[in-house]
């Protein structure tokens, strides 16, 4: 009897040992999972102002009076959280790995709105104003599709992309100029009329990345980093 307990408990610590071994492996697999892909629920960085895309629950004082989107310094606010999703009207495969040029929507995972762009003036700078918008399904219109500008086969986590607004084809960047209360020291994000003007490069940061589900030939299998 003491020799089964035995047995039958180092069977148990080597089952749990076997499982945490695979956790770690897939984890450092994650790691280096190469491509953003849809699904993908991440921080995005201006690598120029070193600040990352963010909303929350407050509306312009002006302009289209919609949510507000800003940029922020700490990397730890669960406001800055993004979905990738397919643009409007159209479909993607969880968990593939989207292509450059493709259009796609980002989701604000804390109030389920979208970002989106449209004709009104942005109230630090006067260039476009970029806000968020959605009913509580996340569902707004052509104004919240992006596309993503870049110059490999697929969105990489380790290169910066542009992204373009598809309507009005102002590219999403930060103005350089900063908030007063009630969002004090935030950074304004607007749309610009060139790729090439200041601050509209963006590269992916801390997240969730989902499992591809179709894997490239030269990817390894991927579950998650930390978000």
């Amino acid at each position: 009897m003491a020799l089964t307990k035995f047995f039958s408990g180092y069977f148990h610590v080597f089952t749990v040992l076997c499982i945490l071994n695979l956790w770690v492996t897939r984890v450092c697999e994650g790691s280096r999972a190469e491509f953003v892909t849809c699904g993908t629920i991440l921080k995005l960085i201006n690598t120029d102002l070193k600040l990352r895309l963010h909303s929350h629950d407050v509306k312009y004082g002006s302009g289209s009076g919609q949510q507000s989107v800003t940029a922020v310094d700490v990397s730890d606010d669960h406001n800055s959280h993004w979905s990738v999703r397919a643009a409007m009207g159209e479909t993607c495969k969880r968990g593939a790995p989207i292509k450059c040029n493709t259009k796609i929507r980002l989701q604000h995972v804390g109030t389920k709105k979208n970002l989106h762009s449209h004709y009104f003036s942005s109230p630090l700078s006067g260039n476009q104003e970029v806000s968020c918008y959605g009913d509580e399904d996340g569902e707004g219109d052509s104004g919240d599709n992006w596309m993503v500008v870049c110059n490999n086969d697929y969105w990489r986590r380790d290169t910066p992309v542009k992204f373009r607004h598809v309507d009005t084809s102002a590219y999403l960047a930060g103005s350089g100029r900063t908030f007063g209360r009630p969002i004090s020291g935030q950074g304004e994000i607007v749309g610009v009329s060139s790729q090439y003007g200041a601050y509209t490069d963006w590269q992916a940061q801390e997240g969730l990345f989902v499992h591809p589900s179709d894997m490239l030939p030269h990817q390894q299998q991927a579950i998650h980093t930390e978000l």
